[in-house]
């Protein structure tokens, strides 16, 4: 058992923690109160290969590891959870799932440039189209329809709750082809945002990540030709399920990242802060928070961790990705919560950062399976 990162990740994790602290941190609180999508960030983040780092370098990706994902999405979350959301999507949902399932053609034609992030000098990141009004942590209750019409299908629909629901040219849509199966009669979809009949819809005022563009979708007698669907006839639902495993690891290593952000900034300014004649730090009662704090990281990174690795040896992850979504994003939002409770008055203003932090650590605890989803999944495992 290695518990040592090899040079190789200890060089990746410093390229992300130094993009961070150069790229995202100058005017993060403005593009957050302005609801500003990062693009100038993400398209530098695709020049360092992190929009496509696990797709293999024949089909444009960087050709690395899961563990160095985890790694360069808690630097950047750290920072700028907004940013490493869309990364996060990219990464996980859509490229992962084109590489794993799509055909030869398909990654020719789309997963290249997605995983490079641009297309002819323009930003060109995707989007995960699954929840919808009625279809929350209940996914196969799907109301998209597409209809068989020979050579093509008929799209019609509406997605909510999208992340780079503005911002990306290519959407994975799951849509029902024949409800009297269920969850068999689910397909999934590659449709592009350019084509008649997809409407970008109004974009969400969020609590957090509110420089991630987070809107609804309405999919209206859209023509996908048949080569555009994923899989076999009925493998929309299990390509959803399959691929949101994945992405669990990646919305993990951001609530991991949050919270490790929270607690840093909490640990300075516990350095500096004099109250009673000496530093905060030298109070037991921010002693034991931090000490808390340090401790629930440090498992929740481990957790993480082995999720990731678990997935670079080709073995059954989903049992660990639900553990370390659950308890990383529990862990993000105490830790944030008590970061602010270190910084007394100053934690509830704008200006030290870790309100926000506070803010962008709730959604990990919802998106892309819930708490509680994570539960049914975990508790199903062990008691099998």
């Amino acid at each position: 058992m290695q518990f040592q990162l090899s040079e190789e990740h200890l060089m990746i994790q410093k390229a992300a923690r130094d993009f961070a602290r150069t790229e995202c941190l100058p005017g993060v609180i403005e593009r957050d109160e302005k609801q500003q999508f990062p693009r100038e960030q993400v398209l530098k983040l695709a020049e360092l290969g992190f929009m496509g780092m696990m797709v293999d370098p024949q089909y444009g990706g960087a050709g690395m590891d899961t563990v160095s994902y985890v790694l360069a999405m808690e630097e950047i979350s750290k920072v700028d959870a907004s940013v490493s959301v869309c990364m996060s999507v990219n990464n996980s949902l859509v490229c992962w799932g084109l590489e794993a399932y799509g055909t030869e053609e398909q990654k020719q034609k789309y997963l290249t440039p997605l995983a490079q992030g641009r297309k002819d000098g323009e930003l060109y990141i995707g989007a995960f189209l699954l929840s919808e009004p009625e279809a929350g942590s209940d996914a196969t209750s799907q109301r998209t329809i597409a209809e068989d019409k020979g050579d093509h299908y008929l799209l019609s629909g509406t997605k909510n709750w999208i992340t780079n629901g503005s911002s990306a040219s290519v959407y994975l849509v799951m849509a029902q082809t024949d409800a009297s199966k269920g969850s068999k009669g689910i397909d999934a979809f590659i449709v592009e945002k350019k084509w008649p009949g997809v409407t970008v819809a109004a974009k969400e005022n969020k609590l957090g990540i509110r420089g991630s563009d987070t809107h609804t979708i309405l999919l209206t007698d859209v023509k996908v030709p048949k080569e555009n669907r994923i899989g076999a006839n009925g493998f929309g639902f299990t390509f959803a399920m399959k691929t949101l495993a994945g992405g669990r690891i990646g919305i993990a290593s951001q609530a991991l990242g949050i919270a490790s952000g929270a607690y840093e900034l909490a640990l300075a300014y516990s350095k500096q802060r004099k109250a009673f004649g000496k530093e905060i730090m030298h109070h037991q009662a921010i002693q034991f928070k931090l000490a808390d704090m340090a401790t629930r990281i440090e498992a929740a990174r481990l957790l993480c961790l082995k999720a990731a690795w678990e997935k670079d040896q080709n073995l059954d992850y989903s049992l660990s990705s639900s553990m370390a979504k659950v308890y990383a994003s529990e862990t993000a939002m105490w830790t944030a919560t008590e970061a602010v409770q270190i910084h007394g008055g100053y934690g509830f203003v704008k200006e030290y950062h870790v309100e926000r932090l506070m803010r962008d650590a709730k959604i990990t605890q919802i998106y892309e399976g819930t708490s509680e989803v994570q539960r049914i999944v975990i508790s199903r495992s062990i008691l099998k």
